[in-house]
């Protein structure tokens, strides 16, 4: 444990504050979904600072420990991880104020002047966020950070998150719909926009993501994109264990190989929900072609599993002989 310790106060400063003050929110948003009647659109107001707190939380985490490992830009990298850091506390605790506050964080275009002071700053976060992790991604793919396995987890990780993280960019701008409601207290609210397509803001949803249940909604697919570096990195945890008593999985180049098979399957699955969502589907009611689209990504990603599997157990299984064994302290002769 002293170790462990130790290595996590080498981490990118900045953004563990970050997640400690987020892990802070996610106990007092917890609390809130106790103790607090208040809704608004049927959720409860501390449901949104609960999911983000609890998504920055394992996210910056992650963020922090790879900003540790960087071997070159350093300084820069730290400087990016900092404006992700200090862009996360902003919009997140921007979200917190208005669940107090008894109202909308997006899509609110009330014309009160901190509401309209807080959309401008929550608005250009999106684009600190985004920006931060795309020049994160782009110097992880010239860098390498660990085995292949690691190193291609987290090179596909981070880009996936990042292109989640462009879908926030529909998530908090207009996107043609404008709905009339009201907020906890029953005072009237103006949204500009809805997370669902295709349905009323507010309708039945999954229970605690309330992901919609009649309609298309892109935070399905910002979210699986969002955390796909973890996913991918409990991937490498789970060969890297079970190489210990599997013997073909022992060699670097297969369990990276499996680790692009998995990058596939992922990446189909988010391509599927986006696909989905675009065109107003609920996630729960999947129609031939998004079956089609993921069922394509799902077939390609089981041929290579088979053909991986297939090739390293056959390499694993060759004998060694006189035509590859080399002689203690000589060369072979040919």
């Amino acid at each position: 444990m002293h170790k462990v310790l130790a290595e996590v106060r080498t981490w990118h400063r900045p953004l563990m504050v970050m997640v400690s003050a987020m892990a802070a929110l996610v106990l007092v948003a917890a609390i809130g979904l106790l103790v607090d009647s208040r809704e608004v659109l049927n959720e409860s107001v501390w449901l949104k600072p609960f999911k983000f707190a609890t998504s920055f939380v394992l996210y910056g985490a992650t963020l922090a420990w790879l900003l540790s490992r960087l071997r070159k830009a350093k300084r820069f990298g730290w400087w990016t991880g900092t404006v992700f850091a200090v862009t996360g506390v902003v919009d997140v605790g921007f979200i917190a104020i208005q669940a107090a506050r008894g109202t909308f964080s997006h899509f609110n275009s009330n014309t009160d002047t901190f509401n309209q002071v807080g959309q401008r700053v929550f608005s250009s976060g999106v684009i600190g966020l985004f920006g931060a992790s795309l020049v994160i991604a782009i110097m992880l793919q010239f860098q390498r950070v660990g085995d292949a396995p690691l190193n291609r987890a987290i090179r596909t990780g981070v880009a996936l998150a990042a292109a989640g993280m462009a879908l926030a960019f529909y998530l908090v701008g207009s996107n043609g719909t404008e709905t009339h409601t009201t907020d906890a207290y029953g005072r009237p609210v103006t949204l500009g926009g809805s997370h669902s397509i295709g349905a009323e803001a507010g309708g039945p949803g999954l229970p605690l993501v309330n992901w919609s249940t009649e309609g298309g909604d892109l935070r399905v697919a910002h979210f699986i994109g969002l955390h796909a570096i973890q996913v991918l990195l409990a991937v490498v945890l789970l060969l890297s264990v079970l190489a210990v008593r599997v013997v073909w999985l022992r060699p670097e180049r297969v369990r990276a190989r499996l680790v692009g098979v998995a990058v596939i399957a992922y990446t189909g699955l988010m391509v599927a929900t986006a696909s989905q969502a675009f065109r107003g589907q609920s996630v729960i009611h999947p129609d031939g072609q998004t079956l089609g689209l993921f069922g394509g990504f799902l077939a390609l990603s089981l041929l290579l599993l088979v053909f991986t599997i297939t090739s390293a157990r056959r390499q694993a299984a060759v004998p060694e002989t006189s035509s590859n064994k080399v002689p203690v302290g000589g060369r072979l002769k040919v």
